[in-house]
């Protein structure tokens, strides 16, 4: 199985929304894709309760039985649509996937 791992520093404010607005809309997003993608096994979203600077506001965990999966999930329709909306309202990324 692999973990696909993504952290996002999110814009005080970006395309008319507050951050927590944004923040909001992407968790909401992101939770929807498990149902759209059967290929998801697990994703959890969740966000930085820690204002400390220079932290990543938001975490997602997701699971995948192969890195080919993941890959398949990086190109899906549905994911891609997300990932657009949050290259605008995002100032970092950070991610990793690992086997378990």
């Amino acid at each position: 199985m692999i973990k696909h791992i993504v952290m996002w520093k999110f814009k005080e404010e970006a395309e008319g929304c507050t951050k927590a607005e944004n923040i909001a809309k992407v968790k909401a997003m992101l939770e929807a894709l498990p149902e759209k993608i059967d290929f998801i096994r697990e994703m959890q979203v969740n966000v930085n309760i820690n204002p400390k600077e220079g932290m990543y506001d938001a975490v997602l965990t997701s699971a995948f039985d192969s890195i080919e999966d993941v890959e398949r999930y990086r190109v899906h329709p549905e994911h891609k649509k997300i990932s657009s909306f949050v290259a605008l309202i995002r100032e970092g990324r950070a991610s990793v996937d690992y086997e378990i």
